[in-house]
């Protein structure tokens, strides 16, 4: 498979290289931009890096606030079911009052 390269040259570059071997100057030159390629890669990739870190200590605090959230919802749940419970003995208990104080009246009125 053959590969083309299109170099553009400002004018002056291209009149210097004239009579010059540019196959040499490119094959010389190609290490320096191979480490150039390298050296700007490595950047882009520890950017990326500290991007993703710092995506990372966002969610881990969300994941702490959601979980004190979890916590605090469950204790409250455990509190309504507790109060839920209370009332409703508290209610069965106010009935039976109700109850008795109606048999009473039925007595009182009913003899």
């Amino acid at each position: 498979m053959d590969m083309r390269i299109e170099i553009i040259l400002p004018r002056e570059r291209f009149k210097s290289l004239k009579g010059r071997n540019v196959k040499a100057l490119i094959e010389e030159s190609l290490p320096r931009v191979e480490d150039t390629l390298k050296a700007e890669r490595e950047e882009f990739l520890r950017d990326k890096l500290g991007k993703l870190e710092e995506k990372l200590r966002e969610m881990e605090e969300r994941l702490d606030e959601l979980r004190e959230f979890y916590g605090k919802a469950l204790k409250d749940k455990e509190f309504m079911m507790a109060e839920r419970d209370r009332l409703r003995r508290e209610n069965e208990e106010l009935r039976k009052k109700v109850e008795e104080k109606r048999r009473e009246l039925e007595k009182v009125h009913g003899s």
